[in-house]
């Protein structure tokens, strides 16, 4: 797997990918959500590759000054168990650093709970915390 910068030309991969995964919700537009990420930090967002070009993994990072996060670890189905999303994490892990990121979060919905497992494997704790959002129209 090669592992580069998301593309323009990508977006409907990554976005069969994470359906394929189950990370799309009908209330998010992943094209929007795309466009976002490619306006901001867009260095943060890597797609893995098989040598024809084949995207089968994902992962968008972030970093505010504060705290780093990690968001859509996606491996094609197909494909786990092969180390590809561990290496992808650590990929991102390493450009966060590479920022003075002294801190990565991130969120496992209950039904992937399966998941926590990886993360856990891959250094990560659960912290106790009450997890609050807001959903806005943009």
């Amino acid at each position: 797997m090669r592992i580069r910068t998301c593309e323009p030309g990508d977006a409907d991969a990554v976005i069969a990918l994470w359906e394929a995964c189950g990370l799309t919700r009908p209330w998010n537009d992943p094209h929007a959500d795309i466009e976002r990420k490619r306006a901001f930090q867009p260095g943060l967002f890597f797609v893995g590759a098989t040598e024809d070009g084949e995207i089968i993994a994902t992962v968008m990072a972030g970093y505010d000054g504060h705290r780093g996060a990690i968001n859509l670890l996606a491996v094609d189905p197909a494909r786990r168990g092969e180390g590809l999303g561990a290496a992808l994490l650590a990929h991102a892990e390493a450009a966060l650093a590479a920022l003075g990121c002294p801190k990565i979060n991130l969120q496992v919905r209950p039904e992937n709970a399966d998941v926590a497992g990886f993360y856990e494997r891959c250094g990560y704790e659960p912290f106790q915390v009450i997890d609050l959002g807001k959903r806005r129209t943009v």
